[in-house]
């Protein structure tokens, strides 16, 4: 993906252009599901992608480029995931319901059972190591575009990343069950 041209639909659909608007949203729907995926609920993906760009288009006329739009949405993204987060641990929790999400994701998204181990140990990391570790290892920002995404240095997203990889390779290697 061409960040400067992303940038620029974005840039054209804050003047009003529709067709660059689709565009923005096409060039950018994949990865940010991806985040989202790793970020929030599965369950919830869908509906945390609509909402970052419900913001993302709010905010688009205060849109500056001070860094590419790409990362401007990724750090949106993130707003949106630990909005929800707050919003579920404040809001009282129906084990049927949760249940039925995990279920429905699973079915969505059929895979080898490393996969769904791999997803299970990212999720229980904590938000902020899980965070780096999505934006970098599986979204394939830079430590830097990360850093400009969660708004803090370069070496505190080095640490995080080195931490979740140590994390995960713990809960993995000793085959802990990182969904209880």
């Amino acid at each position: 993906m061409d960040d400067d041209q992303v940038t620029d639909w974005a840039m054209a659909a804050q003047r009003g252009d529709g067709a660059a608007a689709a565009a923005f949203i096409r060039a950018t729907t994949g990865q940010l599901r991806r985040l989202m995926t790793y970020l929030a609920d599965p369950g919830d993906v869908e509906d945390l992608v609509q909402e970052t760009y419900l913001r993302a288009f709010a905010a688009l006329p205060r849109y500056a480029r001070r860094s590419p739009a790409r990362l401007w949405l990724w750090s949106i993204a993130r707003r949106v995931a630990a909005d929800q987060i707050r919003h579920q641990r404040r809001s009282p929790r129906h084990a049927d319901q949760d249940w039925e999400r995990a279920l429905d994701a699973r079915r969505s998204e059929p895979g080898p059972a490393g996969m769904v181990e791999l997803r299970a140990a990212v999720a229980a990391l904590e938000p902020e190591r899980r965070e780096a570790f999505v934006l970098t290892r599986l979204v394939g920002l830079s430590y830097t575009e990360a850093a400009q995404v969660c708004q803090c240095p370069v070496g505190t997203i080095r640490s995080r990343v080195f931490r979740a990889r140590t994390d995960l390779l713990s809960m993995l290697d000793e085959g802990h069950d990182p969904i209880h």
